[in-house]
């Protein structure tokens, strides 16, 4: 209730009347929990330093103050809180306040509230909640709204026979419009005439009431889209759960930070004063301000709060549990193979009395984990530090490690939600044959080991999507085999991957085969894979195998069809254990250890469950799993807690949670499916969530909840029972397709460690290098800090090794990791470092370049400025320029015929401004078609004169493409999210096509394959065949974690000269797919630093795509790889004016010289860039080092990186 409370208080503050003009400063009060930031009195543009004053810590005051037309302005920030505040109400079922929260902002139009209320007929509700956005003379797309719900409410009142509500409806509501458009109102005054309304023409076609309404929403639903005041507005911003709980709670954590004697589990009683842990005030004094208190970072950090409950907050944390699974490990068994009981079985050895207990409870002053969410910006949030943790500094020197937080990865696992599950798809990697087993590498949690069904096994690198090593199953030494084996080789030298798994320090890895055989890697980094171990462990199939740690020393547990559990010295390959009592083939091991206890779960195919110790004893637990499954079983990330998951011969599948203490089953988790063949394959992932592969989906579960959390199918495609795999962090998870295939899903933390890695390279012999090495960190991210309190990992168990890498303390920046990385980039920064030229201009505009491109010939560019005025240079043949083609060391003139007319689009009633211009060139650059929000021009390009006219808005043209075979032929993208496959000639739409769903921004016709691709603003490809203009295929453009999606964002498309791969240019990234199919091969994404991509587009050759960005850089990547080969500053060819930001929104490729382009700037002018002579190309290939080649992630230093999807 305090929540509340103080959300009212806000509310209070905020839902003000559009119409009123505020009086007074209104002074809001939030949490902003930045150590650095002090609040902030605004009032226009003078800022003011106040003190921090009373509710919490730490406040950002922002006034409002009324002005302008529309009455209230509000701040970004104060924005955001009523996003919050509306986020709040709703998660608190507080349904008619969003609403009228919603109305009286203005900021968030509820699509979905608004389809209801039209749907059943609330024509007042309607109104009125519309009224909260526009009114109905504020633009043409207002009228008609309004014009479309008035008319339906007056033929349902004429369809019930309700001639007085009708003719009320007609002089009150519908008369307003006869101004505009008096016949109209005329003739729908008429209808009172007719019996029925429906034998006027155009009404013959109206249904029933409710599909009526469906038409008419649909209408309304394209107006509101196309509605510039209803723009921004349309989406609710991504937040994670109950954001504003987080700050709150942020805050009070701060507060507590600060008590004198702060108490392990405080007690909040209120919102309404500051915390403090003294007994004179019900929440203490009020604790002085963080940022004035000179020893605030001398105050040791007391345990947090709990996270926040539905309406209890800050409850007292529960005491810590007993000890764990000490019921089916208490005393040692009399007999090696007791049999089951109702009471719980124990096994310990003699000398241990406290076995396998939970990692007890820290004391309250030990350092607690932050309790932020993983969306939190401010002070406590996770650290994403380059650098390498102190649980890793021993590891093989040929690796280098992503630095990681322990098993629990830094936070309680009650601060994820499912939003921080992967959901979305990154990468597509193709197999060739189908997924057996899958496991992440335990360091570098980028590389992907996966064995497949026909014995091949492989090193995944994510971070460029290619394998680094691919190895076919081959018997290493057949002589040292048993003659059975031998015999069984000879008839059929194949076998299937049953299993793969990496050492805890990812120095080793494992794979056990469907033919007796194991056999043991070492791995050395990059494609440095060595034969370590070949064991001929079992009888038949060896079903798993796991390494484990017991006595200190690295051991392969392996088990078989023979029904055996062996462990195995992982360095000499001695035979140490062979544990026997399963009366059916053992299909799954599980090492674990608690405290100094190291023990071996085994499963088998009857579904009896055995635990034994490293003493030849016997098993110490016999158990049955549910349903007598087959069952693999695992522990959560911090060890604490035991599941299993299994299939039985029924096809019927369980997913459960043991009680150590009993040995006995705590929960059975709800959802999963009947099969008639395969296992169900399951993951955990931060110590919260539950994943299985089953029914073609990714199912979850929070581990607390038997009801299913959610569902993930992965854009469709997976086998039945996907295998699944979650790395380290839980950031990144590869599940398996039907079609041979592995999907790697990613989380927002997923995305951004794969857009920050760039080009590294595990080079043996460049890592042990000390010199080389020196001050070496680790080129990935942290995600997530140490726990103090986490159960310990079998890494931190590893004896330490030599380390050949020297680590330094400090984080290294983006350029000075870029410096060590094996890509060459060339870096252009200077004006004598490329050639440029600003091509002439004397007109008195400045309006910025819409669209531009070279004449097919090469000799003149055009380019289209947002005046809807189009200008043309073209160079001329002389001593210096003797192909007269375009060149940046010559200039051009600014070409008009002798009548001085211009070429100007038609605007009619629309601002071009504002408008989305186009416009096609014909391929004998005879004509150029052209739009500027208004009518569609046909423009003789020697005389400048216009041919013709046509296809008025609305909708208006916002893309054209002509037909490679036909000129006659145009494709014209709309507004409306239409495409017109219009014939010039006869002056004839042939056929329209719909598929998007926003506005047309990119057409390319490929006249190999004899198929129109479409892009829109709602990003989604569409592919059409021109034959019958039929829709072959479409696909949504994955935006990358991590960058908040724009509304009406465009989404271009080009095709490479081949006609066959496409390249697709959104704000966010630059990909590569292959027609028809839409199959993505890869992806790039730009720095940060960056700022957004204007527009990209290939070479003339397609060798290259040249990419230009909001900072004014240009970047140029190979085409084939997506790699960054050379970047130019802004300042190489624009003068330095720290008043002025001029970027280009525009780049064009010259059409026969490869190294050539043109650039339409925001100040109107445009560029020819070109490099030096003495250069000839645009930087150099990339070094490979070692033979390991160079890679390419997304977002380094470099600049962005390549993802491979094939």
């Amino acid at each position: 209730m305090p929540y509340l409370i103080a959300v009212l208080f806000l509310c209070n503050k905020l839902s003000v009347d559009k119409t009123l003009c505020l009086s007074k400063p209104m002074i809001i009060k939030c949490c902003y929990n930045i150590p650095l930031f002090q609040p902030y009195y605004l009032r226009r543009e003078k800022i003011v330093l106040l003190k921090p004053s009373d509710l919490f810590s730490k406040y950002l005051i922002i006034q409002f103050q009324s002005f302008g037309e529309k009455g209230k302005v509000m701040s970004s920030l104060s924005r955001e809180l009523v996003f919050l505040i509306l986020q709040f109400l709703d998660e608190e079922k507080f349904k008619e306040t969003v609403h009228r929260l919603e109305h009286e902002s203005g900021f968030f139009f509820n699509m979905r509230y608004f389809e209801e209320m039209v749907t059943n007929g609330e024509w007042d509700e309607v109104e009125k909640y519309l009224s909260g956005f526009t009114k109905v003379d504020d633009n043409r797309y207002s009228m008609k709204i309004f014009f479309e719900i008035q008319k339906q409410k007056y033929l349902e009142a004429l369809d019930k026979k309700d001639r007085s509500k009708a003719v009320e409806i007609l002089v009150k509501d519908l008369k307003v419009f006869s101004a505009f458009n008096e016949d109209l109102f005329k003739e729908i005054t008429q209808l009172l005439t007719l019996e029925n309304f429906r034998d006027n023409e155009q009404l013959s076609k109206y249904g029933d009431t409710k599909s009526a309404r469906g038409i008419m929403l649909g209408e309304l639903k394209k107006l509101i889209e196309a509605n510039p005041l209803f723009r921004e507005k349309l989406t609710f911003p991504s937040l994670k759960n109950s954001r504003l709980r987080t700050l709150i709670n942020q805050s009070l954590n701060w507060q507590h930070q600060l008590c004198k004697n702060p108490k392990p589990n405080p007690d909040i009683k209120t919102l309404f004063i500051d915390h403090s842990c003294g007994q004179s005030q019900p929440n203490g004094a009020r604790a002085p301000s963080p940022v004035t208190n000179p020893l605030m970072t001398s105050v040791p950090k007391p345990a947090g709060f709990p996270p926040l409950g539905a309406h209890g907050p800050f409850q007292a944390a529960p005491p810590p549990m007993a000890t764990s699974m000490t019921g089916w490990m208490t005393n040692p068994a009399g007999v090696p193979h007791p049999s089951a009981s109702a009471s719980p079985i124990g096994f310990a050895p003699p000398n241990n009395a406290a076995m396998l207990k939970r990692p007890r409870t820290p004391p309250a002053n030990t350092p607690a984990v932050d309790y932020q969410t993983a969306d939190s910006e401010h002070a406590f949030k996770r650290t994403r530090a380059f650098g390498i943790s102190d649980e890793v500094n021993h590891m093989h020197g040929h690796i280098l490690p992503i630095a990681y937080g322990g098993q629990s990865h830094g936070q309680s696992s009650s601060s994820y939600s499912s939003d921080d599950l992967p959901k979305a798809v990154v990468m597509n990697l193709n197999q060739g044959s189908m997924v057996m087993s899958m496991d992440f590498h335990p360091v570098q949690q980028i590389l992907l080991l996966v064995g497949t069904i026909s014995g091949e096994i492989m090193i995944w690198d994510l971070g460029i999507r290619e394998k680094l090593v691919q190895k076919d199953f081959k018997v290493w030494d057949l002589g040292v085999c048993s003659m059975p084996l031998q015999a069984s080789l000879t008839n059929e030298n194949t076998a299937s991957v049953n299993r793969v798994t990496w050492s805890p320090d990812g120095t080793l890895f494992g794979v056990a085969y469907s033919r007796n055989i194991v056999q043991i890697y070492s791995y050395n980094g990059g494609d440095d894979l060595r034969n370590h171990l070949e064991i001929e462990a079992h009888g038949g199939n060896v079903n798993d195998l796991a390494f484990s740690y017991p006595n200190k020393q690295l051991c392969i547990v392996t088990c078989g069809d023979d029904r055996l559990i062996k462990v195995w010295d992982a360095v000499t390959g001695a035979k140490q254990y062979t544990f026997e009592g399963h009366e059916a083939p053992v299909y799954s091991v599980c090492p674990h250890f608690k405290e100094n206890i190291q023990f071996i779960f085994s499963t088998a195919t009857d579904g009896n469950i055995k635990a034994w110790l490293y003493d030849n004893i016997g098993s110490r637990v016999d158990y049955d799993a549910p349903g007598h499954s087959s069952t693999r079983m695992g522990y959560s990330c911090d060890g604490t807690r035991l599941f299993s998951c299994g299939t039985n011969k029924e096809g019927e599948s369980f997913i459960v949670e043991w009680n150590e203490s009993e040995g006995a089953v705590k929960r059975t988790y709800n959802g999963l499916g009947k099969r008639a063949m395969g296992f169900v394959q399951f993951d955990t992932t931060k110590n919260r969530f539950i994943a299985a592969g089953d029914e073609g989906v990714v199912k979850f579960w929070d581990m607390d909840n038997v009801n299913l959390l959610t569902t993930i199918d992965a854009e469709g495609g997976l086998s039945a029972s996907p295998f699944i795999r979650f790395n380290k962090e839980g950031i990144l998870l590869a599940v398996s397709t039907s079609e041979n295939g592995i999907k790697i899903l990613a989380n927002q933390d997923g995305v951004r460690l794969l857009r920050t890695i760039e080009n590294r390279s595990f080079d043996a012999s460049r890592v042990a290098s000390g010199s080389s090495m020196k001050g070496l960190t680790a080129m990935m991210p942290t995600f997530g800090a140490a726990n103090a309190s986490g159960g310990p990992s079998m890494l931190e168990r590893v004896p330490p090794m030599p380390s050949m890498v020297m680590m330094s303390g400090e984080n290294r920046n983006l350029v000075e990791l870029e410096k060590s990385r094996n890509l060459k980039v060339t870096e252009i920064s200077e004006p004598s470092q490329c050639r440029s030229s600003r091509l002439p201009d004397d007109t008195s505009s400045a309006m910025r370049v819409t669209r531009l491109i070279y004449t097919n010939s090469g000799v003149a560019v055009l380019a289209l400025a947002a005046n809807a005025v189009h200008k043309l240079w073209k160079w001329q043949r002389n001593d210096r320029n003797s192909t007269g083609k375009a060149t940046a060391s010559v200039q051009p003139q600014l070409w008009q015929p002798v009548s001085g007319i211009l070429m100007t689009n038609d605007i009619s009633e629309t601002n071009p401004e504002d408008a989305t211009a186009c416009f096609a060139l014909s391929k004998n650059d005879s004509y150029v078609m052209s739009a500027s929000g208004g009518k569609i021009s046909l423009f003789n390009m020697m005389t400048f004169k216009t041919m013709t006219t046509f296809m008025p808005p609305p909708p208006a043209a916002t893309f054209l493409a002509f037909h490679p075979q036909d000129n006659n032929i145009i494709a014209i993208g709309m507004e409306d999210s239409s495409i017109q496959i219009y014939n010039v000639r006869i002056d004839e739409v042939k056929t329209k096509l719909k598929g998007h769903h926003k506005r047309i921004t990119g057409l390319a016709f490929s006249n190999v394959l004899n198929v129109l691709i479409s892009s829109g603003a709602d990003s989604q490809l569409c592919v059409w065949n021109t034959d019958g203009w039929e829709k072959q295929t479409s696909k949504q453009l994955q935006i990358p974690g991590g960058r908040v999606p724009v509304a009406h964002a465009d989404t271009r498309v080009q095709f490479h000269q081949d006609q066959t791969h496409l390249l697709v240019v959104h704000e966010s990234q630059i990909a590569i797919f292959e027609a028809p199919k839409l199959d993505c091969l890869k992806q790039w994404g730009p720095r940060e630093a960056s700022g957004a991509i204007t527009h990209a587009t290939y070479s003339c050759d397609s060798q290259s795509i040249y990419v230009t960005f909001e900072d004014g850089s240009i970047d140029i990547l190979t085409a084939s790889t997506l790699r960054l080969r050379c970047r130019i500053s802004s300042t190489a060819y624009l003068p330095t004016n720290p008043n002025s930001r001029v970027y280009p929104l525009v780049i064009a490729a010259h059409p026969s010289e490869p190294n050539q382009f043109a650039l339409g700037l925001t100040d109107g002018g445009v560029c020819i860039i070109e490099p030096l002579e003495s250069e000839g190309k645009w930087g150099g290939l990339p070094a490979v080092e070692g033979g390991a080649g160079p890679s390419a992630a997304v977002g380094g230093g470099g600049g962005g990186g390549a993802n491979t999807t094939n």
